[in-house]
């Protein structure tokens, strides 16, 4: 029998834009920290705005 796989230290992110636009960024992030929150820019505003970490699928 294999030994079981161990899980990635790594994970691909969503990074999905609070104005509501549906703009998205994917990004990687460290399995143990906490969840992302950038400020980055947003093309259909036309300006930064704060992007929060969503569920990737």
């Amino acid at each position: 029998m294999a030994a079981p796989k161990a899980k990635a230290r790594t994970l691909i992110v969503r990074l999905v834009s609070t104005a509501g636009t549906g703009s998205f960024y994917t990004t990687v992030r460290r399995r143990l920290l906490p969840k992302l929150q950038l400020m980055k820019f947003d093309p259909k505003v036309n300006r930064h705005v704060l992007f929060v970490e969503s569920k990737q699928k």
